[in-house]
């Protein structure tokens, strides 16, 4: 047993919610998300717990070794393009599918010999990120549609503003998307897990492009069981956690009232109580903006964080009449307290957290 804080993965929540996510878009292809160490959950696994998934969406070519290193021959999605030529070759000796969102990449293509690949045109529609602007998209469309290294074109945007379903600027999007595609007839893109869950109905007005399988949906972080829609609970969505990040105590000491803890002596305690030591802090991924007062969960209970997070150390208050002993199991987020909840303490949101895990202790991999 080690005291040190680990994540406990649940390979079953990530299948279960991919068949979530699939009944949410019927006729729909699915591009899984796994880049980013599958949002802190574990790449490799996560993989095999996703085998279902018609394809894979990485962002670095190194997880696209890693996966082909490990044997996984899934179709692989570049979310982000390669960054040079060399880049390019190496894509293509790894089967990748690379994004093409400047005329750069398309100058590329068109200069090189080789075998043909399958690319991804990525427009901008109004995330103002990565992508040709729409007065440019469709001459890139047409140069790749004629360019001999380019075996596939296929055409993707990305949402700003989608998880929040009152706010207008996705249904701009989404109308400038479908001028662009009108008549178009590859494969085409636009929903991440926002999209999925707060604009699900929209996404029937490419009835036609889904009833003849040309529709991609893009879910990332609704796979592991977060929310991608604040306010709403990845309960309320039919989600379920995935990670459980852990640790344990490892002191148990009284501290009597007026006394200081932690650097700067930030936090007094008010009266007499008993301090819990845990074996978690900002090297293992519990962000230092996790400020006191923040829940964790010893023995079934509530406790507040107090001080500041430590490298390594966490220190919470266990109260005046607490029997907590070292070794017992503390819960940083998970069972009965949801990420998204810890999130809006630190001030994030719950994506950074779960993708924040270290795992400077290995992983449980659970199914």
């Amino acid at each position: 047993m080690t005291f040190g804080a680990c994540a406990r993965i649940r390979l079953g929540a990530v299948t279960h919610n991919f068949q979530a996510i699939r009944n949410r878009a019927p006729g729909c292809r699915a591009m899984a998300v796994i880049k980013g160490n599958a949002y802190g959950h574990g790449m490799l696994a996560c993989a095999g717990a996703l085998a279902e998934a018609d394809a894979f969406a990485i962002a670095r070519l190194s997880e696209a070794r890693t996966l082909r290193e490990a044997g996984v021959d899934k179709p692989l999605v570049m979310l982000g393009g390669v960054f040079s030529r060399a880049d390019l070759e190496l894509a293509v000796s790894l089967e990748v599918s690379p994004c093409i969102h400047s005329d750069e990449h398309v100058r590329w293509l068109e200069s090189r010999d080789g075998p043909g690949l399958p690319v991804w045109v990525k427009v901008d529609t109004g995330m103002n990120r990565l992508g040709f602007r729409l007065e440019d998209a469709p001459g890139a469309i047409s140069r790749l549609q004629n360019c001999d290294s380019v075996s596939d074109v296929k055409v993707m945007t990305h949402f700003a503003n989608a998880d929040n379903p009152s706010d207008e600027t996705t249904r701009v999007q989404i109308e400038r998307f479908k001028d662009l595609i009108d008549g178009f007839p590859g494969d085409v893109s636009v929903a991440n897990s926002a999209g999925l869950f707060g604009w699900a109905n929209e996404l029937r007005e490419f009835e036609t492009i889904i009833d003849a399988g040309r529709l991609w949906i893009r879910p990332g972080i609704a796979l592991y069981g977060v929310s991608p829609i604040p306010g709403r609970s990845a309960a309320e969505l039919g989600l379920k956690a995935a990670m459980q990040f852990e640790a344990r105590l490892i002191l148990v000491k009284p501290v009597l009232a007026g006394e200081h803890v932690g650097y700067g002596g930030t936090w007094r305690s008010g009266q007499d109580s008993t301090l819990g030591i845990v074996a978690v802090g900002y090297g293992d991924g519990y962000t230092r903006y996790i400020p006191g007062g923040t829940p964790v969960i010893v023995n079934g209970r509530r406790v507040p964080v107090v001080g500041i997070i430590s490298m390594d150390l966490t220190v919470v208050d266990l109260g005046p009449d607490a029997t907590d002993r070292a070794g017992d199991p503390v819960i940083l987020w998970g069972d009965g307290l949801p990420v998204e909840s810890v999130a809006e303490y630190a001030g994030t949101v719950p994506y950074q957290l779960v993708t924040g895990v270290t795992h400077r202790e290995q992983a449980i991999f659970e199914k």
